[in-house]
């Protein structure tokens, strides 16, 4: 039975989601829990990708993605043994577990907004105030809090844009973002945390740039992303204000001669002035699940489409 710590965002820091993420995965180091799927990119890596068609699907790509959104069963496709499918099939116990922690902590800062004057936290955090409802733009989109604490946008509003969104209300500084970048671990007190966040966040960002590389570049300059400075261009670099006070810099390499490719995320070093860390860690894992979304339902892959 896997054991989670319930002292439940007892401040005001939010770090219950990098608190149970570090315990999952270190109970998976010491083989008492063993590690699912995150997303579809992780069934496709199981996969030998032979595009066979012996599953019923034309190709394993299509076959994982399936398999993530329930509507097909990792037993079926004919190549994986069976060590793999008993490993990896089956609803993660703490799954469930976590999403109710996630949606009780979401209740708790609708109440605190309930008791905070909106107009005054607009010009704190770079947002406008109209209508009884805060308004600020999170990736080019408005995205509203009214009185009560009611949430409202153009687009879905997804927990891991609500949660960073509310705290980010609340608890905001209003520092002017500095210009200075730094990665994860340089924020204060995070050295501890990067290797999380790395494999949360950066590493499966870049198989996405990996395997969808045009698309890639394509979703991180929809998403208003703006040119980066001279100093750190790449062959993708691109800064996205996931937060008016919190941009995010995304800085992608390709693979060349005998090196291999290469993702760094950067914020502002007054990132968690503005904002605690666990919103800043769930910033950096949402905006990495999002383009793996993305990826897998409008995307191909490089090395298939260049035939």
């Amino acid at each position: 039975m896997m054991r989670f710590y319930r002292c439940f965002w007892q401040d005001n820091t939010g770090q219950i989601l990098v608190r149970q993420f570090t315990e999952i995965e270190a109970q998976i180091k010491k083989g008492t829990c063993m590690p699912q799927p995150k997303n579809a990119m992780e069934i496709f890596q199981l996969l030998d990708k032979s595009n066979c068609r012996e599953c019923g699907v034309k190709t394993c790509l299509a076959f994982a993605g399936a398999v993530f959104k329930g509507q097909r069963k990792l037993d079926e496709c004919p190549k994986l043994d069976r060590e793999t499918i008993e490993r990896f099939s089956g609803e993660p116990e703490h799954q469930n577990i976590f999403k109710q922690n996630r949606d009780e902590y979401l209740k708790k800062l609708k109440n605190e907004i309930a008791n905070l004057d909106l107009a005054s936290a607009a010009k704190r955090v770079g947002a406008w105030f109209s209508g009884g409802k805060l308004t600020l733009k999170v990736l080019g989109k408005d995205f509203s809090v009214d009185t009560k604490g009611n949430l409202s946008s153009d687009i879905h509003i997804h927990p891991w844009v609500a949660i960073p969104f509310l705290n980010y209300v609340l608890y905001c500084k209003g520092l002017p973002v500095s210009g200075n970048w730094v990665s994860f671990r340089e924020l204060k007190d995070r050295k501890e945390r990067y290797p999380l966040f790395r494999r949360r966040c950066e590493e499966p960002m870049k198989r996405v740039a990996d395997i969808y590389t045009n698309l890639f570049d394509d979703m991180v300059h929809i998403l208003s992303g703006k040119q980066v400075e001279k100093q750190f261009e790449s062959d993708i670099s691109v800064v996205l204000h996931t937060l008016p006070k919190v941009p995010i810099m995304v800085c992608y390499w390709s693979p060349e001669d005998d090196f291999e490719s290469s993702l760094n995320v950067f914020f502002d070093e007054t990132a968690d002035e503005n904002l605690d860390i666990g919103s800043v860690f769930t910033l950096g894992v949402g905006l990495t699940q999002m383009f793996e979304k993305i990826a897998l339902r409008h995307g191909f892959p490089e090395d298939v489409s260049s035939q």
